[in-house]
C-alpha cells in the first residue's frame, strides 16, 4: 500500500462501472476517500449497494460532466461531504470507439462525443483547482492507446484522447508547481464483471486475444487503478505532463500482414 495515499479524498468521473470503478474499489482499499461522480444513477446505486462496508469513505454524485451547473455542483458537493479535495481522475467518456464513416458523421455526433470524452475533463480540472491548490493536489486524465494509433471510422474518440494528451502536459507547465497533472493511455482492457447488472456480459477472449499481447494477456481494471494511484501519491511528486501508457506492450509490437 502507498501510505501517503491514505485519508486523501480523490475525485473519479465515471466511477460507477468499467475501468472508473476499478479505479474507485483500488483507491478504497488503499484507505482513501472516493466520490464517484457518474451520470447513471443506476449504476451508482449498484455501486453503493455492492461497497456497503465502505459508505464512510464513499459518495456518489450524479454528474454530467459535460454541463458546467453539474460540475460546480459535484465537485461542491465533494468538498461539503468530506472537508477538502485532494486529487481528481478524468475518467468518464462516452466509451464506445468507432463513429459512422466519416462523410456520414453527422456534425451533433462529433460534438456529443467531444463534450463529453474531452470538454468535460476541462471542466471538471477547471472547477477542481481552487481545491486542489490548497493541499498540491493531482490530476490524471484517462487517456488511450487510440491517441497515439486507430483503426478506421475512430476519429472523433481518437481526437478526444489526443486532446487529452495535450491537455495533460499543457496543465501541467500552468499549474506547476501546486497541481501535478499526468495522463494515462490503457489498451485492451476487460471491464466484463465491472459494469451494472443490465450491461453485465462475460467478454469471450479467446486464447490469441491474451496470447498477442507481449504480457501474454488483456488488462484488467486493477492494472489501470494501480497506475492510477501511483500517479496521485507523493511517490510521484517528481512526475508531471506525462502519459503512462498501460497496454501490455502492444503499441510497442510491430505488426504486418502477409
Amino acid at each position: 500500500m502507498i501510505s501517503d495515499l491514505q485519508q486523501q479524498v480523490i475525485y473519479v468521473t465515471g466511477g460507477a462501472q468499467g475501468i472508473g470503478r476499478g479505479i474507485v474499489e483500488h483507491l478504497l482499499r488503499l484507505g482513501h476517500q472516493v466520490v464517484a461522480a457518474d451520470i447513471d444513477e443506476e449504476a451508482g446505486e449498484e455501486l453503493l449497494s455492492a461497497l456497503s462496508a465502505q459508505r464512510e469513505r464513499l459518495r456518489f454524485v450524479k454528474t454530467d460532466i459535460a454541463d458546467e451547473a453539474s460540475v460546480q455542483a459535484s465537485l461542491l458537493a465533494t468538498v461539503e461531504a468530506f472537508g477538502r479535495l485532494d486529487g481528481i481522475v478524468n475518467n468518464a467518456a462516452i466509451a464506445d470507439p468507432y463513429n459512422a464513416a466519416l462523410e456520414e458523421f453527422t456534425f451533433d455526433a462529433w460534438r456529443k462525443v467531444l463534450d463529453t470524452n474531452l470538454h468535460g475533463a476541462f471542466l471538471v480540472s477547471k472547477y477542481a483547482l481552487p481545491y486542489l491548490r490548497q493541499h498540491g493536489g493531482s490530476i490524471v486524465n484517462m487517456a488511450s492507446t487510440r491517441a497515439l494509433q486507430s483503426e478506421p471510422n475512430s476519429e472523433a474518440y481518437a481526437t478526444c484522447k489526443g486532446g487529452l494528451l495535450a491537455l495533460t502536459h499543457a496543465m501541467a507547465i500552468s499549474l506547476g508547481p501546486q497541481v501535478r497533472v499526468n495522463a494515462v493511455s490503457p489498451g485492451w482492457i476487460d471491464v466484463s464483471g465491472w459494469q451494472k447488472a443490465s450491461k453485465h456480459e462475460q467478454a469471450k477472449l479467446s486464447q490469441a486475444d491474451h496470447e498477442q499481447h507481449p504480457v501474454g494477456r488483456v488488462g484488467k481494471p486493477g492494472d489501470v487503478a494501480a497506475t492510477v494511484a501511483f500517479l496521485l501519491s507523493n511517490e510521484a511528486g517528481f512526475i508531471t505532463g506525462q502519459n503512462i501508457v498501460v497496454d501490455g506492450g502492444m503499441t510497442r509490437k510491430m505488426i504486418y500482414e502477409g
